[in-house]
């Protein structure tokens, strides 16, 4: 079984900028894009458009979150060197292309993105009935397509929103995908992958299409995906005519499911500033310390010689992320046996979650006392991705056949 990660494949991701980020961001999001950008293309974006949607009365403070949040990424792990870091305000092309899925995107489809009603019912207290909060996953789709994203990494609460994605591209292509001559084009390209290249797609264009084969459309696909020697135009041309289609002018991306990671917060339930039950991923050691130490415990442990039960404790919630097999052992038989107090149980606790951020607390202050370095590296991966962007939206526009070129 071939295990091998192909090459080049892209991957997109954002992140909107309302505030610090805490270790539940850490576990749920950074910690995956770390292992990525070593073997995906990635750009990773600051949503600042889709901070917006639910604050659009007083976006004054996004600038700073704009920057603190890029620090923390940094301080993660995230390099510039391996990852595209941008401002998807930086790219206009979000919008233009935004707007353009508009046109063609049926509103019904919107209204029933499952987090459209249930967002609107978690923030009653903002005033939510509006084009901009209605139309995000449509700029999320944009932000995506831009890219022609192979992959998007998202929780389950999310595959909704890639479905919506794959559905605009489908129907994009529909639509415009048939370009004049597209025949001719393909079997000009067909020629420029070598004569037994040539010989293997036909083969595999008419398996599939004469006899439904789908393995010989994967195999023809990833033929496709290692050839070096053509234009990307004549791979997407290649790709619509190996299915039966017209020129893929947007990919489909594929979701992929994050490792579910729920972080339990200071009170049991998963960390989130809603809640107010958040470490964040800068705390001060001796906040950090405080916190841990107030964390609530297992009320029927009012004494220390009151034996408890971990699985009722959001401590030992914490434990099962920092803690090895030993040491959960450990906390499970002396919180039932009451053989120490709830203190002595946070004390490993304390160091393990220390061990962790003090890395990143160092990396944060050297980008912190540096921020005309963040700002280029900002402003150098937006440029980055907007010669990409600029791309894309030529394919777009020349497809609909709206260029006055």
């Amino acid at each position: 079984m071939n295990t091998q990660i192909p090459q080049n494949q892209r991957v997109v991701s954002g992140m909107r900028p309302t505030g610090k980020l805490h270790l539940g961001h850490y576990h749920g999001v950074l910690k995956n894009w770390v292992e990525m950008q070593l073997n995906y293309e990635c750009f990773f974006f600051v949503a600042d458009w889709h901070a917006l949607t639910t604050h659009y009365d007083d976006p004054s403070g996004t600038p700073q979150h704009v920057e603190d949040m890029v620090i923390d990424w940094l301080a993660a792990g995230i390099s510039p060197s391996s990852a595209t870091i941008f401002l998807q305000s930086e790219v206009p092309e979000h919008a233009e292309l935004h707007l353009l899925l508009s046109m063609i995107t049926p509103l019904s489809w919107l209204e029933r993105v499952p987090t459209y009603k249930d967002q609107q019912e978690k923030l009653r207290e903002k005033d939510l009935a509006t084009y901009g909060f209605l139309g995000y996953p449509l700029l999320q789709s944009a932000d995506i397509l831009l890219y022609k994203a192979d992959m998007v990494p998202v929780g389950e609460d999310q595959v909704a929103h890639i479905e919506l994605t794959r559905e605009v591209a489908r129907r994009f292509n529909h639509i415009y995908g048939r370009e004049p001559d597209f025949e001719e084009k393909a079997e000009a390209a067909i020629h420029k992958i070598g004569k037994k290249n040539s010989k293997l797609y036909r083969d595999l264009r008419k398996r599939y299409q004469e006899q439904g084969d789908l393995e010989a459309l994967d195999i023809g696909q990833a033929l496709l995906e290692a050839q070096q020697n053509i234009s990307v135009g004549d791979k997407e041309r290649l790709f619509g005519y190996l299915e039966g289609m017209g020129k893929i002018i947007l990919p489909e991306p594929e979701a992929k499911l994050t490792k579910a990671s729920r972080m339990p917060g200071l009170d049991g339930q998963k960390m989130s500033k809603s809640y107010g039950n958040t470490i964040g991923l800068r705390e001060d050691p001796d906040v950090l310390d405080e916190k841990i130490r107030k964390m609530p415990t297992d009320p029927a442990r009012a004494r220390l010689t009151d034996p408890g039960n971990p699985e009722k404790c959001p401590v030992f919630d914490l434990h099962k992320v920092y803690s090895d097999d030993s040491r959960l052992q450990w906390v499970n038989e002396g919180c039932r046996n009451a053989s120490f107090g709830c203190l002595d149980c946070k004390k490993p606790l304390i160091e393990a979650v220390q061990a962790e951020m003090q890395p990143i607390r160092e990396r944060a202050q050297i980008f912190e006392n540096d921020r005309t370095a963040v700002r280029a590296i900002i402003r150098e991966g937006s440029e980055a991705a907007r010669d990409v962007a600029r791309e894309t939206l030529t394919d777009v526009v020349e497809a609909m056949r709206f260029s006055q070129q």
